[in-house]
């Protein structure tokens, strides 16, 4: 054991607005304690009301990143956001099994909020056979469950504890070996509840009151980097879902004190955490 910072490796897009991918993870993971190192897939044009367009990484670009980091840095975890496409897919994988990374956290982003696709629809079988069952543990929300799996739950869905060994039984078919499956756009209006399943061990249910507010950008980016850095700082993966859980209620909670100076009063607008206290 040695007295040197946790350090977390980000792999993502870049967020302009400052509330999502890189630039959340990076506030994520300082927050935690840890140090962030960042690898960007994407530049994209986004604000409050959404994601405009983007433009991938080159392929040759992202390998270079990560291969001038990891030949100077060891890392102690690492957390995947957006990817783009096949190709920064596959370099990314690569780059795992050549340096034998491990707390490997998959975030699934495949569609923003607002709409605009973050992964090329052709790449997604590519994600499923390359990268899923590298993973420590992937982080899909419901709807990324629908992408991946190809279920139909229903916009009634309450993240009923019987629907979560079949959705488990599916994901460990594809290889992966443990997935949160996050809650937050089930119906139920007083509890979120992210589920962690793990072949040949019983579900966890982690559940929070559920925080009316408009700072939700970014969220699922700070949550997946919140584990990464917990695993990094030595917790085990149960541990490290449920204070991950934990800190993203607190974040949720402070941030109606974040005012940021809109050129506007729209109602209707994602806003970003608030990470430090």
């Amino acid at each position: 054991m040695t007295n040197s910072t946790p350090t977390v490796l980000t792999i993502a897009g870049a967020d302009p607005y400052g509330g999502a991918g890189i630039q959340a993870d990076l506030k994520s993971i300082h927050a935690l304690g840890g140090y962030a190192l960042t690898c960007i897939t994407a530049l994209t044009a986004q604000n409050s009301q959404g994601v405009v367009t983007s433009q991938a990484t080159s392929a040759t670009i992202l390998r270079a990143q990560l291969t001038t980091l990891l030949d100077d840095m060891k890392v102690d975890a690492v957390k995947i956001g957006m990817l783009a496409n096949a190709e920064l897919i596959e370099v990314v994988a690569e780059i795992i099994e050549d340096y034998q990374l491990s707390n490997i956290v998959l975030d699934t982003p495949i569609i923003s909020s607002s709409g605009h696709p973050l992964l090329a629809e052709d790449a997604i079988e590519t994600l499923k056979q390359r990268l899923l069952s590298l993973a420590t543990v992937i982080t899909p929300n419901l709807p990324e469950v629908n992408y991946l799996l190809g279920k139909k739950i229903d916009k009634g869905y309450q993240g009923a504890a019987d629907e979560m060994p079949t959705i488990g039984e599916a994901f460990f078919k594809l290889g992966v070996q443990a997935v949160v499956v996050k809650g937050g756009h089930a119906q139920s209006q007083d509890q979120v509840t992210d589920t962690l399943l793990q072949a040949n061990a019983e579900a966890i249910r982690f559940s929070s009151p559920r925080i009316v507010t408009q700072h939700t950008h970014g969220t699922g980016c700070s949550f997946s980097s919140a584990i990464a850095c917990l695993l990094a700082k030595g917790d085990s993966l149960d541990l490290a879902v449920k204070q991950a859980k934990q800190q993203m209620h607190q974040w949720l909670a402070q941030s109606d004190r974040l005012q940021l100076p809109y050129r506007d009063k729209l109602k209707s607008r994602r806003e970003p955490l608030l990470h430090l206290s």
